[in-house]
């Protein structure tokens, strides 16, 4: 079974709309805050500032429920598939029990020098899958 990593998520007041409901654009940074602890801690930081990193090329989100101004929210990640060169992420967004909204990304491993996508490394394939 692959890791799943649950991320707390401070709401902004900027986040909340005239009915006092998060936005859309609110939840896809959640997502996005979401993959970034999942990379820190799963894939170790580098995999954000080196070479060598990973790039969203696909996202894909239901919206299945209103998250509120007072929810507390929390995003949890987890790698659904390991391609050759793609990663399949699936994200929940939760407010308590409720499940307010799931997104799915595809991301692929970069090479910036080159600018090209590359084959997913091993250790990123052991540490996701483990």
């Amino acid at each position: 079974m692959a890791r799943t990593l649950v991320t707390p998520i401070q709401q902004r007041f900027s986040d909340i709309d005239p009915f006092l409901h998060v936005n859309n654009v609110a939840q896809q940074m959640y997502f996005d805050t979401g993959k970034t602890t999942y990379y820190r801690e799963v894939l170790g930081a580098d995999v954000l500032s080196g070479d060598l990193r990973i790039v969203a090329v696909s996202t894909a989100t239901d919206y299945l429920e209103q998250v509120r101004m007072h929810d507390d929210v929390a995003v949890t990640t987890v790698c659904e598939r390991v391609g050759c060169k793609s990663i399949v992420l699936r994200q929940e967004l939760r407010a308590g029990e409720r499940l307010c909204s799931r997104s799915r990304s595809v991301m692929v491993a970069f090479d910036f020098a080159r600018q090209q996508s590359v084959p997913v490394p091993d250790a990123w394939r052991r540490r996701m899958l483990e």
